[in-house]
């Protein structure tokens, strides 16, 4: 795999095969705990100062440095990423995650070490960020300037996959893993999401009609027969291609494309649905594939008005401080 410790490898062979992360989140945690070991051989001094941080080896780290780990080292590693590498709050959750997951590993699943130094651990005080997220007129907009593309299987290619975007919430793997297979009855779609986690999503109308017309031109020679969207070198389309397609036609709608992604695209789908649908947040939760209630969360902060017109609705509302 890398030249990491063996402890290292094992770890990250358990939490792809047993616990079944994706290769994504375990080469997130992989770069987080090779930052950590880098750091805890320059703070224990096992390497020479002139080495690069980028540079350090840490295959000859064994299990005897790991027991040695104290809490006072794990809060030194996360003041390291946030004043030496400048990592915000969401990477610094991560990197307390990535802590967190691997001491648990060694202490509660395999016995190697006798106590959990990041049991403790705290993450970092959250910010209350707000989702960045197109208006409806926005999404209007850029819905209507796929349409002006010339090219009929580019247009009912794009229309059908943005439409699902904006529709359904799917992340930006979620969409480009999609087979031919997956899609049930016309209306439903089967969702391989974090985790390996499977969920349905059930298909509007609008949708329905963006994948019949996009089915009708999808190539019939094509080199991954399974894969639903299909690129210009009839192979399934890779995130990359996606991302660069939805980058293009955010610009021509004149919608600045370092601010707005496919991830807003998700944001959009569930601010649309929590805005005018009144989703319950449980199944909004559902519907997105959050594990956790609190993610989803975020998306009930965005509308004041709707806040506002809650309180009104309250029977007592009207109620004066005269005896009726």
């Amino acid at each position: 795999m890398y030249n990491i410790p063996i402890i290292l490898e094992d770890y990250l062979n358990y939490m792809e095969t047993i616990k079944g992360a994706s290769p994504n989140t375990v080469k997130e945690y992989f770069y987080d705990l090779r930052t950590f070991f880098r750091y805890l051989k320059v703070r224990h001094k096992l390497v020479d100062p002139s080495v690069e941080f980028n540079e350090i080896d840490i295959s000859d780290l064994s299990l005897d440095h790991i027991k040695n780990v104290t809490i006072q080292d794990l809060h030194g590693y996360i003041s390291y990423a946030d004043k030496k590498r400048d990592n915000g709050n969401f990477a610094r959750s991560r990197k307390v995650a990535s802590i967190r997951s691997f001491f648990d590993y060694l202490y509660s699943k395999v016995n190697l070490i006798d106590k959990n130094p990041a049991e403790s651990l705290e993450f970092p005080k959250r910010e209350n960020r707000h989702p960045v997220y197109l208006t409806l007129e926005q999404a209007e907009l850029l819905l209507n300037t796929v349409l002006d593309n010339k090219n009929e299987f580019y247009r009912k290619r794009d229309y059908a996959i943005i439409m699902l975007f904006l529709n359904c919430g799917l992340r930006l793997s979620e969409l480009s893993n999609i087979d031919m297979d997956k899609i049930k009855n016309d209306d439903t779609i089967s969702i391989i999401g974090k985790g390996n986690k499977e969920r349905t999503i059930y298909l509007n109308e609008g949708c329905i009609d963006a994948l019949k017309d996009y089915l009708k031109v999808r190539p019939k020679d094509v080199l991954d027969e399974k894969a639903l969207f299909i690129s210009k070198r009839r192979k399934r389309m890779s995130n990359r291609a996606i991302q660069h397609m939805i980058d293009r036609y955010l610009e021509k709608a004149g919608l600045d494309s370092s601010i707005y992604s496919t991830h807003k695209l998700r944001h959009t789908a569930a601010t649309l649905m929590y805005k005018y649908g009144n989703v319950d947040i449980r199944a909004l939760q559902a519907i997105l594939g959050h594990e956790s209630v609190s993610t989803t969360q975020i998306y009930t902060h965005i509308d004041s008005e709707r806040l506002r017109d809650a309180i009104k609705s309250n029977p007592l509302s009207n109620r004066t401080n005269k005896k009726s």
